[in-house]
């Protein structure tokens, strides 16, 4: 668009303010596709699980953030009480400090996939390389503790930028965003959570939680440990199962 523009600004100078502002609407397209998580304008994008998954009538429960010393075992705990399998978004460097606890979320059965090494605030605002170094340092990190390649990417905040889709398909890595999400990492009211994860209860959800980062009761208490529960109930009322995004994948 640059060149184009430039091209165009040599061919015909009177008409520099359209080549300008040519420039500026193709900048802010591309900024709110990539402040949109949901959004399918920068590429592939599982906002839902496939039309096999809504078929069966599965849904996917994503746990972000993790793994958490002390919220994680608890999380497991419960899902383990449900016999329900989730899908963990994990962030690297607590991997790295908690690797006992990625062993124990394996163990258990459920997926552990890349939500990068570092969770940096400012990742859609990376350049190429080091956006790559950041996902890749995750990957290899991920696969050595898991013994299986992630094969899903959860963007931090879910913001990216143009570049992070090629660099995606170059590692096989597919992106996730969700259906529905609860807010949970700053609403402490789990009723409101709940409400928000309900909305969106339907075959092929992908409903966002997060261990890490857990908004926390007036008790003290991380949401997720409220909600988790009450939302799994709700799929087992509404003759929904729940399923990791490779199964949901195969």
């Amino acid at each position: 668009m640059h060149i184009l523009a430039a091209l165009a600004w040599l061919a015909f100078p009177a008409l520099w303010p359209w080549w300008i502002g040519a420039i500026l609407l193709n900048h802010a397209a591309l900024t709110i596709a990539g402040l949109w998580p949901r959004s399918t304008w920068l590429g592939e994008n599982w906002r839902t699980l496939p039309e096999t998954a809504r078929e069966r009538r599965q849904v996917a429960l994503t746990i972000d953030d993790g793994p958490d010393p002390e919220v994680t075992p608890a999380v497991l705990a419960i899902l383990n009480r449900y016999a329900i399998r989730a899908t963990f978004f994990c962030i690297g460097e607590r991997a790295r400090a908690h690797p006992e606890l990625i062993a124990e979320i394996v163990a258990a059965g459920h997926a552990v996939e890349n939500h990068s090494y570092t969770h940096r605030h400012d990742f859609s605002l990376l350049g190429p390389w080091r956006m790559l170094a950041d996902l890749d340092a995750a990957q290899r990190l991920l696969t050595e503790l898991t013994g299986t390649t992630p094969g899903f990417f959860r963007a931090p905040a879910g913001l990216r930028n143009p570049f992070l889709e090629p660099l995606l398909a170059r590692r096989g890595l597919r992106l996730v965003s969700w259906t529905r999400r609860g807010f949970d990492t700053r609403e402490g009211d789990p009723r409101r959570v709940l409400a928000r994860l309900e909305r969106g209860l339907i075959p092929g959800a992908i409903l966002l939680l997060h261990e890490g980062n857990a908004a926390r009761t007036a008790q003290g208490r991380a949401v997720i440990l409220e909600v988790l529960p009450a939302i799994i109930e709700r799929l087992q009322t509404a003759g929904l199962s729940a399923i990791t995004l490779r199964e949901a994948a195969r």
